[in-house]
């Protein structure tokens, strides 16, 4: 795949973006880019302890910046965290310099696939299925109105995913090719 702008993949935590990000770099033979593990590096600290030292609101700052540099660069697939559509000034920089493609999951998947994962600070709640139906209620909208393509990942493994994305943007590329 030859992609004159990043592939930026969006959705909510548990929805696949990193592993479905690392397969479509591997395949393409482009740098995969990890918005969350640039924070943790910039950092110095996992995104739990920054949470807990700082809190979100610094959290989001230093993801703004990093979005900002990963967008600049000049080709990859960047996996964004969950709540990176939140900022507009985000949602302007991965629509001006990506291909958005959301990478959807329903609220059960989410709780099944995240049940041992204690390193998201916005589930260190006992109420993780309400916390995520409200991420997802106030967050979806975002990811649809800025994605130019959508795929539910609920039943998928994160290889089928990757090859779902590769046929749909194939058949876009053939589509607009035709066109012109």
């Amino acid at each position: 795949m030859n992609l004159e702008r990043m592939l930026v993949l969006v959705g909510p935590m548990g929805a696949g973006k990193s592993s479905v990000g690392r397969l479509l770099a591997t395949r393409w033979n482009l740098p995969f880019l990890d918005a969350d593990a640039e924070i943790e590096h910039r950092a110095g600290l996992s995104i739990t302890r920054l949470f807990e030292r700082d809190g979100e609101a610094a959290f989001r700052m230093l993801e703004r910046e990093v979005l900002a540099d990963l967008l600049a660069r000049p080709a990859g697939v960047l996996a964004t965290g969950g709540g990176a559509v939140l900022d507009a000034d985000n949602r302007e920089r991965m629509h001006a310099r990506g291909c958005v493609v959301h990478l959807h999951v329903s609220v059960e998947a989410q709780v099944r696939r995240l049940e041992g994962d204690h390193s998201r600070p916005l589930l260190a709640r006992p109420d993780r299925a309400a916390v995520l139906q409200a991420m997802a209620a106030q967050r979806t909208p975002l990811y649809r109105e800025l994605a130019e393509l959508s795929v539910d990942t609920d039943a998928l493994e994160a290889d089928a995913v990757a090859s779902v994305i590769e046929t749909r943007l194939a058949v876009r590329e053939n589509t607009l090719e035709a066109r012109a």
